[in-house]
């Protein structure tokens, strides 16, 4: 099937969990996937040998690395000096912006993916952002999805032709329970994924940040073994 006429989709590949339960998902679709992983010199730069080998077992028509250093902004505890926050209830997570927030990384991320869509004809771009137990980030919420969707189709040589770019977040009304049961279904494999902010030189999993007690929760409720459980100390 030629590149003109496949039914392509760019999906946004960090490594972790929910991107790599997306892009199973998006495959399972019939999609022919192209992979955009962002090297943003983040402080858990181990997420991107995660990024490659999902992308490695999903088999994706391409995988882009693409360099954006957001260091020379900061602002974040994972672009900076900045201590990552550990031990956070559970119950609080979400109650305010963390210091794990990123300025405007989906946004940035969203207009990269939609310029890769552009030159490899595809009708769709996945991300894999959840709306019910995020961790009070203001650009995983459906209304940024919403405002981004209808900016994509005036700012786009597709959207002002009549063939519009589709911004798809199916993992947008998920908990991670149910994320992690469809992405098993899906026959993801978990031990290829990334989760944690902060981890250690060795790649283990610190077990203390948000990401990572989400991610326990997660597996706890599915009443599930995480398959990196032994990564974290």
């Amino acid at each position: 099937m030629s590149e003109t006429t496949s039914k392509n989709a760019v999906v946004l590949l960090s490594g972790g969990l929910d991107s790599a339960t997306t892009a199973y998902l998006s495959a399972s679709q019939g999609y022919t996937l192209y992979a955009l992983t962002v090297d943003y010199n983040q402080r858990h730069k181990c997420e991107l040998e995660a990024a490659k080998r999902v992308a490695a077992a999903i088999g994706v028509r391409q995988h882009i690395m693409f360099p954006l250093d957001l260091r020379l902004f900061g602002g974040s505890s994972l672009t900076s000096e900045m201590e990552v926050v550990k031990y956070v209830p559970l119950e609080k997570i979400g109650q305010q912006i963390p210091t794990s927030y990123v300025p405007a990384r989906n946004l940035l991320f969203l207009s990269l993916a939609l310029a890769f869509a552009e030159t490899v004809n595809a009708e769709t771009v996945f991300i894999g952002i959840s709306a019910t137990d995020y961790s009070g980030y203001p650009d995983c919420r459906p209304e940024f999805i919403e405002a981004f969707s209808e900016t994509a189709q005036l700012a786009t040589a597709a959207g002002v032709s009549g063939r519009s770019i589709r911004i798809e977040t199916p993992l947008i009304g998920l908990s991670k329970k149910e994320t992690i049961l469809l992405g098993l279904s899906l026959g993801v494999d978990y031990s290829l994924t990334h989760t944690c902010y902060d981890p250690l030189p060795d790649g283990k999993s610190c077990g203390r940040c948000e990401s990572c007690l989400l991610r326990r929760r997660g597996f706890e409720e599915a009443e599930l073994p995480d398959p990196l459980m032994q990564k974290y100390v």
